[in-house]
């Protein structure tokens, strides 16, 4: 989200009203959601960022059901897009048709896509070939489309929340570095525990079914993006981020002996803003005027785990990112 490109009548907000707010959303989505509470925390941290998430986990996990209770807490228009191998770019952005009026004059008409929502549900992403994911890039980054040579701009506010299956499983395609970088966290949704599980079966199995209420618009949640890039961030606390996105970086001196071994290339600048970001959003829930090396260290993993690109060791031994990110913060100096 470009914060010159905010609309000028958005709502005033207060750090309280932000705080009330975001705790409304997360506990309409609660209400159908089970469990999951820091990764719904994290989808909405994203949002109000104005970023894209990726969600990973095995299928049944409520990945699907999680992103849709998000759309009907935000009073947006919301689009599932299930992405398969046979998938085209057309079917996600739309193109253009010949049609026939009634003196049989022949016209191109435009036909738009389900990506023309403000929530898209990008399900299963990694199922589809390469040349369709690809199709995501624009949209993710400059929320606007090309179909056959003009140039669309899509609603605002605009998110895509992408959902794929672990790369091991069959059937699955890695997602372009580019791709992933595009995404503002990358979120692990694991399996539910004993008491979770109870609680699911409870509402599933059962006579009635619990719905989502919406609770937020989408001016008040740019309003909610627009105050937390007001919040205050040191410099020294920038640097520290900073820090943490070249020790990514197996070419830079100084870096950890993991980044050295296991890692082919680091994160981009994205992940430096997305750590600032976050950890701006992250200050303003728990009641700070300004973010600390704190806030920085607790969203390393969500910011940098799909930035980070394991090189051909690192994928053999089964190193995970997670762990890398984590020895990077051990690692470095606050």
């Amino acid at each position: 989200m470009d914060p010159h490109d905010l609309p000028p009548s958005l709502p005033e907000m207060s750090p309280d009203q932000f705080r009330e707010v975001f705790a409304r959303i997360e506990s309409s989505i609660h209400q159908v959601v089970v469990g999951m509470d820091d990764v719904v925390r994290g989808c909405l941290m994203g949002l109000v960022a104005g970023g894209n998430i990726l969600l990973e986990g095995v299928p049944g996990l409520g990945k699907t059901l999680l992103v849709k209770s998000i759309g009907d807490a935000l009073r947006l228009r919301f689009a599932r897009i299930q992405f398969t191998p046979d998938l085209m770019p057309a079917d996600i952005t739309g193109t253009k048709l010949v049609v026939e009026d009634e003196h049989g004059r022949k016209s191109f008409e435009l036909h738009r896509g389900p990506v023309f929502a403000n929530i898209v549900l990008a399900d299963e992403v990694n199922r589809a070939t390469p040349k369709t994911q690809s199709a995501m890039l624009e949209a993710m980054q400059e929320r606007q489309v090309t179909i056959l040579g003009e140039t669309l701009q899509l609603p605002r506010p605009f998110f895509v929340v992408a959902t794929q299956n672990p790369l091991e499983m069959d059937g699955t395609y890695p997602l372009p570095e580019a791709q992933l970088d595009r995404f503002f966290f990358k979120l692990q949704v694991d399996f539910p525990g004993l008491a979770d599980l109870r609680t699911i079966l409870a509402r599933t199995t059962g006579g009635s079914t619990p719905s989502v209420a919406p609770v937020c618009d989408g001016p008040t949640l740019l309003a909610m993006g627009r105050l937390a890039r007001d919040v205050i961030i040191k410099q020294e606390v920038v640097d520290y981020a900073i820090r943490l996105v070249l020790a990514t970086h197996p070419e830079i001196d100084g870096a950890p002996a993991s980044t050295t071994r296991y890692v082919r290339y680091g994160s981009s600048p994205r992940g430096a803003q997305a750590l600032l970001l976050g950890a701006k959003i992250r200050a303003l829930l728990h009641g700070r005027a300004n973010a600390s090396h704190d806030d920085i260290a607790a969203i390393a993993a969500e910011s940098l785990r799909h930035r980070v690109i394991l090189n051909f060791e690192g994928e053999a031994e089964g190193v995970s990112t997670d762990r890398i990110v984590e020895q990077i913060v051990e690692a470095v100096r606050r």
